[in-house]
């Protein structure tokens, strides 16, 4: 079954992109690699590198051309129009961009020296990093995650189709969906026509599950999709994480109705931008629908509380293809007695159970379990143990 009967199309409007090599060619491709110049991916590239070889990127087919690039940056769209508001692309160092040529293969390795891919070498370009991050970000300070990131890229990139004969090592949660036409694929067994995305890189707590139950309401289907790709230090890891989802999902969820899947990116930081990304990649997916909460892939205080839901009326609805469902905060309230949020409860902040995250960070940090009106105990269970632990 193909794409196109699927509830909703690949971004841009066509078919998934495959940037991996058929069973049959591998073999061919991996010694055609062995006598090649390499270059070698980081955590992050290969990241990427996943999340294009399985079309998650569609309609990207490799690391971005100058073009592609420029565009993105800028004016949050590629070359062709579509929109694509964070450059994707791959930066090496000038001594290593000097030995290659335009025109030919590179292989592209991991750290331990394993050819994964190979890269058909179609252009080298130089880029200003402070420039894409201050674009991107809104800042270029080392204080913010993923603007660090980016200027600590080496400013000349190499670009073109890419095709994986290998697989990434390292990849984990493998009995979960991890790839796009994965996820189409359960969709269609399940008879799902409108599915939901929640996008997460923290420990679910009750906010979450309301906002996620109430956009059930509308929908067929939830897919609870946390990022398992590189995070800041300080984020609750991707395994505690999961043993978390799935505890939430196995007791307070409906079996037929909610799937836990994994997306291996990882995390940028990018507030409105990322949700935009993010938004996209899900609708690579498979899904039709997309929660964006508060402070959307935000950190710090570099972003507005809703700025990554005002980022979407900058788009036609019809190009980037995919709903937002947009949630104001939300907390329980013990007048209302129930969870509710800015727009449906009517007391006061003294009424409302506030929690920031550097407050329950604190709470486990002391073996002490968050209210149950915010944190399930099962899950509080989960964190506490795993602060313990030191995981």
């Amino acid at each position: 079954m193909s794409v196109r009967d699927d509830a909703i199309s690949a971004h841009g409007g066509g078919e998934l992109v495959d940037l991996k090599a058929p069973a049959s060619e591998r073999a061919a491709l991996k010694a055609h690699a062995a006598g090649l110049a390499a270059v070698t991916l980081n955590a992050r590239d290969l990241a990427d590198l996943e999340m294009l070889a399985s079309g998650a990127f569609t309609p990207l087919s490799g690391f971005m051309g100058e073009a592609d690039y420029v565009r993105s940056r800028d004016q949050m769209r590629l070359g062709i129009g579509v929109p694509w508001p964070i450059p994707i692309t791959l930066g090496v160092d000038e001594a290593a961009a000097r030995a290659l040529k335009i025109g030919s293969d590179v292989a592209l390795a991991t750290e331990s020296g394993a050819r994964l891919a190979i890269l058909k070498l179609a252009e080298i370009y130089r880029v200003d990093r402070v420039k894409e991050a201050s674009a991107v970000f809104g800042t270029a300070e080392d204080a913010h995650p993923g603007a660090k990131n980016v200027t600590s890229m080496p400013p000349v990139c190499l670009a073109g189709r890419v095709i994986l004969f290998d697989e990434i090592p390292g990849r984990t949660f493998l009995e979960f969906p991890r790839e796009p036409r994965q996820t189409r694929a359960a969709f269609r067994e399940r008879g799902w026509r409108k599915i939901v995305a929640f996008q997460t890189r923290n420990p679910a707590h009750r906010a979450h599950e309301y906002i996620q139950k109430a956009a059930l309401e509308i929908c067929d289907g939830l897919l609870l999709h946390p990022l398992v790709g590189e995070t800041k230090g300080d984020d609750v890891p991707a395994a505690v994480r999961m043993e978390t989802y799935k505890v939430l999902l196995d007791r307070y969820y409906p079996k037929n109705r909610a799937m836990l899947a994994v997306m291996p990116a990882h995390m940028r930081y990018g507030g409105p931008r990322e949700a935009i990304l993010h938004a996209i990649v899900r609708r690579n997916y498979g899904c039709t629908h997309f929660i964006v909460g508060r402070d959307h892939a935000g950190v710090g205080s570099y972003y507005g509380t809703y700025d990554a839901q005002k980022i979407f009326e900058r788009f036609d609805p019809a190009e980037i293809g995919i709903t937002p469902l947009n949630f104001e905060n939300t907390f329980w309230c013990a007048k209302c007695e129930s969870m509710a949020s800015y727009k449906t409860c009517p007391h006061d902040d003294a009424d409302r159970l506030l929690l920031s995250g550097t407050k329950v960070r604190e709470l486990l940090r002391a073996g002490q379990a968050p209210p149950p009106e915010f944190t399930r105990p099962e899950l509080a269970e989960i964190l506490i143990r795993a602060m313990r632990d030191g995981k």
